[in-house]
């Protein structure tokens, strides 16, 4: 027993980060959308302070803002995700850094496969409390413009975190997923819950593959 425990002790001493890691970065994020999925499953009408949160994002809505929003939205997969992750991918594959480009590969596809997998087995219709400037037409549970923004900022993060970009990429990443998961609600076609969700199983997602890949072995 004594040996055991001498055991365990040694490993918790060496692998403390990365249990840490996996317990904060991993376990707890994917917990939080546990819970949310769990509730959308029983009770298809949301939350009580979706309807809210909502209504007081509306209550900033005006013409030309409408406009501005529904261009800034675009960023959140095909006119800003996308290009750019493409720019990575071409950067990485000729540095020959097969690790890392493995990891945005499996991790971006991987984070298309949950979105749309949740949104058929859970089927969240997405709110009508407006006409949006930008309608929306699919299931909104989780919201795929938060999954992807916040996929690509967590590669981003986690690809930059050993260089001196991280704490740059961090920020601007954060304003940016902040920008798109803000840009849904103003157009109303998804509720405060869709986003967190999808914020939430991005990191988890995220991270654990980088846990798997281990891209700094």
């Amino acid at each position: 027993m004594q040996s055991f425990f001498r055991f365990v002790q040694q490993l918790l001493i060496t692998h403390w980060r990365s249990l840490l890691l996996l317990l904060l970065g991993v376990y707890l994020p994917l917990q939080v959308f546990g819970e949310l999925a769990e509730d959308v499953w029983e009770n298809e009408g949301g939350f009580p302070w979706d309807v809210p949160l909502l209504l007081a994002v509306h209550s900033t809505a005006n013409p030309q803002l409408d406009v501005v929003v529904t261009m800034l939205t675009k960023l959140g997969v095909f006119w800003g995700v996308f290009p750019i992750a493409t720019v990575t991918a071409l950067v990485l594959f000729s540095r020959r850094q097969w690790r890392k480009l493995t990891y945005l590969i499996v991790t971006l596809l991987g984070s298309i496969i949950i979105n749309r997998t949740a949104k058929v087995l859970l089927h969240r219709v997405r709110p009508h409390l407006w006409e949006s400037p930008a309608p929306e037409f699919d299931y909104g549970f989780p919201s795929g413009h938060a999954m992807s923004s916040m996929t690509f900022v967590a590669v981003l993060v986690i690809l930059t975190w050993g260089s001196r970009w991280r704490w740059l990429v961090l920020i601007v990443g954060a304003i940016f997923v902040l920008v798109i998961g803000w840009t849904r609600l103003y157009l109303g076609v998804h509720y405060p819950s869709d986003i967190l969700a999808g914020w939430m199983v991005s990191v988890g997602w995220a991270i654990g593959v980088s846990l798997i890949i281990r891209l700094w072995r």
